[in-house]
């Protein structure tokens, strides 16, 4: 008898000590949840709390070019939700929502016992948290799994539920939850998914979007239509099963002729979106308002810079573009030829060798030197430290002025030149006009053999186009809140002087002269045009660079492997696709001259190819540094040795005066007599005459024919 008595005073002493740590933790819990009630904030606050940064994105003219981060549609009140939506919601969500306290017993009963059947499995308790579980988790919480995360949520669920209303929680739930593709609350969502407000949700559209919730990044319409509608039928099977729609609704819910709302095409625009967006970390500071960020972008040029690349672009190769207005105003850039197959920027990331383009900075470094236009240069055979560089055709012209160097793009000007200033000079010029690339000092440098990126040289041009003053890309002028309060303007610094205004004059007058009579002739657009090709090795790369009326663009194309490409240069597509695209980029402006007048250069030659030796096939003459390969030259299709002959090629047509004249469109003739060429000087420079105002220059008479080598 003594062991029964003494067993039920141990039961009665255990339940004793039970109920009074059971009241001990209900009063705790009633504590804790009036204290959390008392922090809560009001309705309102919780309407009107965000959900994350949202960015809109203007072009040039104001409009909404692109919306990023999430999407907040129209607020919805209770009695404006489709009651189909509650429904669906409620039922694959939470169907005992208006019957439990803001926390489910047996939704978290029948958790437990799945987490105990899959223990050891890594599977996590599944099927235990509420519509106000759910929402205080979204608003107060994170979604860290732990111990303590889920009894705080648990606190604040029965809080909610003590000072809201059932109808309140739906309301804040169904307009803040996130269902996938940017879109939070269920009016984004109709309209991102199905193109109308979120008032007008049929039964099959509420099955969907209350199928997203689950997991919205997997069941999203936008990432897997097909995934979401079988999403969609899983809910439409829990909704009858729980008796919210009869068998007839369900099988009246036709999923496969829900009408989808197109999803907007990626166009070129986000090349620029992507380039300009991050700089807002370094620009203003605030994490948290939404933001309207205005930029430069000009759709219209954007919209023909795209057209451009797309009809000019060799088949199986890449192309981008930038355009700068005078004070560095990206006006469109384009970074590749499709953004949805590749997003990768060749317009501001990709470094690529600019063949003659390069030529740039050797003829500002010359004429900062002392050099003009009219200097005398001698074409000639060229070795420095072993390295031979050629023209393309096999010929040198004798004595030459830099003008006639550069519009043809004489290869052997450039290396005797970088020798003269020397190739550190030149590479400072470079870096100085904003090449942020490493730049080598081997003489093969004046050809191009150092990699760059569009934007860089893009910008180079415009520093000369605005007479040598430095111009810095930007892409967003101002910043403002939702509210428009101003966060950031742009303002243009001019006080950046790269070179003197005759040195820029007189690079303009060199490169005018390449457009309307050396390389870059397929660039004209029948207004002043000043600019340069570039050719690589083996074709390559093909660059064209050059300013009208005070907008400078750069056009690269290529293949992103690094493989030739027959037939590229920079003198045929990628100028077409700069003359196509200047055309409409300056259409709207006044035509603008430059302060010197177009001149004939002195000889009349073949354009060089820009190639670093021979013909564009004749890789095997140089190395990746430009040197020459032994041996090689003897293989190639020059002749060789002291008895060697050039072969005879067609004389290309005449390019004097009256050709130029009928290029701009000049209603007067001019009588002119040829001179006789001049005899073969030296190779040394003439002592450097002062430049007139302006940077102006004496117009060099055409000879009667070309000089023979």
């Amino acid at each position: 008898m003594a062991k029964p008595k003494k067993a039920k005073i141990w039961f009665v002493r255990l339940l004793k000590t039970g109920i009074v740590l059971g009241l001990g933790g209900l009063i705790a819990l009633v504590a804790a949840v009036v204290v959390a009630m008392q922090s809560l904030p009001s309705f309102e606050s919780l309407k009107s709390s965000p959900n994350g940064q949202m960015i809109r994105v203007h072009a040039a003219d104001g409009s909404v070019i692109v919306s990023l981060g999430p999407s907040f549609g129209r607020w919805l009140s209770y009695d404006q939700i489709p009651d189909i939506m509650t429904r669906a919601i409620v039922s694959v969500e939470d169907k005992r929502y208006y019957h439990h306290p803001g926390v489910d017993p047996i939704g978290m009963a029948r958790a437990t016992w799945f987490a105990v059947e899959n223990r050891g499995t890594g599977r996590r308790m599944q099927g235990a948290s509420t519509i106000t579980q759910q929402l205080t988790r979204n608003i107060f919480l994170n979604n860290s799994y732990s111990f303590g995360r889920k009894v705080r949520e648990m606190i604040l669920a029965l809080a909610m539920e003590r000072k809201f209303s059932k109808q309140q929680i739906l309301e804040l739930y169904l307009n803040k939850v996130y269902f996938g593709g940017g879109a939070y609350g269920i009016d984004a969502a109709s309209r991102k998914f199905f193109g109308h407000p979120g008032t007008k949700l049929s039964l099959p559209e509420a099955a969907i979007i209350a199928g997203l919730v689950k997991a919205p990044s997997s069941y999203s319409p936008t990432a897997d239509a097909d995934a979401a509608l079988g999403r969609a039928g899983v809910v439409l099977d829990v909704m009858q099963a729980n008796g919210t729609i009869s068998s007839a609704e369900r099988a009246g819910a036709d999923l496969d002729h829900v009408a989808m709302a197109p999803e907007p095409p990626q166009n070129s625009v986000r090349y620029f979106t992507d380039w300009a967006l991050p700089q807002l970390d370094t620009l203003i500071d605030e994490p948290n308002e939404p933001l309207e960020v205005y930029t430069t972008i000009d759709l219209g040029m954007q919209n023909a810079a795209t057209a451009a690349l797309r009809a000019n672009a060799p088949k199986g190769t890449q192309a981008a573009l930038v355009s700068l207005d005078k004070d560095g105003a990206v006006r469109a850039m384009v970074g590749g030829l499709d953004y949805v197959s590749s997003n990768y920027n060749r317009a501001t990331t990709a470094e690529r060798q600019p063949g003659s383009a390069f030529k740039l900075f050797v003829y500002l470094a010359a004429l900062e030197a002392g050099y003009t236009p009219e200097t005398a240069v001698v074409d000639e055979p060229v070795d420095i430290n072993g390295w031979s560089p050629r023209n393309s055709n096999g010929r040198f012209a004798g004595e030459i002025n830099i003008r006639t160097a550069f519009a043809y793009s004489i290869n052997t000007v450039a290396a005797k030149l970088g020798q003269e200033v020397g190739f550190g000079t030149i590479a400072d010029m470079a870096r100085r006009f904003g090449i942020t690339t490493p730049v080598n000092t081997h003489p093969s440098m004046v050809l191009g053999s150092s990699d760059v990126r569009l934007i860089d040289m893009t910008r180079a041009f415009a520093s000369v186009a605005r007479k040598g003053i430095a111009v810095t890309p930007y892409g967003i002028t101002k910043v403002t809140t939702a509210e428009g309060r101003v966060l950031y303007t742009h303002q243009d610094d001019t006080s950046r002087v790269l070179v003197a205004p005759w040195v820029a004059a007189g690079m303009t007058d060199l490169m005018q002269t390449a457009v309307n009579t050396g390389t870059g002739r397929a660039a004209q657009i029948g207004r002043p045009v000043a600019g340069k090709t570039g050719t690589t090795t083996a074709n390559k790369d093909g660059w064209f660079l050059g300013f009208s009326s005070g907008i400078t663009t750069g056009v690269w194309m290529g293949r992103d492997d690094a493989k030739a490409v027959g037939g590229l240069a920079g003198g045929s597509a990628p100028a077409r696709a700069f003359a196509s695209f200047m055309k409409v980029a300056v259409a709207k402006r006044p035509v603008e001259k430059f302060d010197t007048e177009v001149t004939l250069p002195e000889w009349q030659l073949e354009p060089d190819n820009e190639a670093y030796y021979g013909g564009p096939d004749d890789v095997r003459y140089v190395d990746e540094d430009g040197n020459p390969i032994p041996g090689a030259v003897e293989d190639g299709p020059y002749p060789s040795g002291p008895d060697a002959v050039d072969p005879v090629e067609t004389p290309p047509a005449r390019l004097d005066q009256q050709w130029i004249d009928n290029v701009l469109g000049r209603d007067t003739q001019r009588n002119r007599q040829p001179s006789e060429p001049k005899p073969q000087g030296t190779g040394t420079p003439r002592p450097a005459q002062p430049a007139q105002p302006g940077g102006a220059t004496r117009p060099a008479t055409p000879p009667s024919s070309p000089p023979v080598p």
